[in-house]
């Protein structure tokens, strides 16, 4: 577990200077509307205590801000992703924590909305982690879960696998000068969508209520637990 734990932070501290760039060139741009979806999905509002986590540069605060929420705070493992979020977000400094999931250190019962967004696979411990959610929401409150998945569609599957295994690593790894860090990425989607049950971990996590969206022809999932 911890050699995962070491090897995923490597990873992105070593991309973080082009993950936002690749990010929406790699997904042509949907990714930001995945996000928005997500959130509008999730129904944050100016009364929001929200956690990002796995936050990245921030995309998801951003895009929750954006929607109204004040009270935000972001945690990541990567010490340069987070940097990289506060070059970008002037209200979050002071807001951010380097943490991993599984071992947060904030206590019971503190935030409305806790998300995580392509980065569930990352964890070294799913059912930890989102047993760590469960933990820090308060009663009613909401982890939304933004997760890779493989298509359905036969057809579509095909070119979605070979766009994933084939185009994306050479690009990325050119952009990113890491071709292992975007060689890891379609790596872990198969194999993730193989192993993980997103819905089932939620519940047995202790979430009462779990839904399960999917977006962009099924490459995308949104799962939304309440505790």
């Amino acid at each position: 577990m911890n050699d995962k734990k070491s090897k995923v932070k490597n990873i992105f501290d070593s991309i973080a200077f082009r993950y936002d760039f690749l990010n929406h060139l790699l997904s042509f741009g949907v990714d930001k509307y995945w996000r928005r979806k997500a959130l509008k999905l999730s129904k944050v509002n100016n009364e929001s205590f929200f956690l990002d986590v796995a936050c990245g540069t921030g995309d998801v605060a951003i895009e929750a801000y954006k929607q109204g929420v004040r009270k935000i705070v972001g945690a990541d493992f990567s010490h340069n992703m987070l940097g990289l979020l506060k070059k970008k977000s002037d209200w979050i400094d002071g807001k951010v924590i380097q943490t991993t999931a599984e071992q947060m250190p904030f206590r019971d019962n503190t935030f409305t909305n806790i998300t995580v967004a392509f980065g569930v696979r990352n964890f070294y411990d799913i059912k930890e982690g989102f047993k760590s959610f469960h933990r820090a929401l308060k009663i009613n409150g909401k982890a939304t879960v933004i997760e890779f998945q493989m298509p359905e569609n036969k057809i579509f599957k095909s070119l979605y696998k070979f766009y994933f295994k084939k185009i994306l690593p050479l690009v990325g790894g050119i952009v990113s000068k890491n071709k292992s860090a975007y060689q890891y990425l379609p790596d872990s989607v198969e194999e993730f969508d193989e192993k993980i049950v997103l819905v089932e971990l939620l519940k047995e996590a202790g979430f009462k209520s779990v839904k399960k969206y999917t977006l962009t022809f099924g490459i995308v999932q949104v799962v939304i637990a309440e505790k």
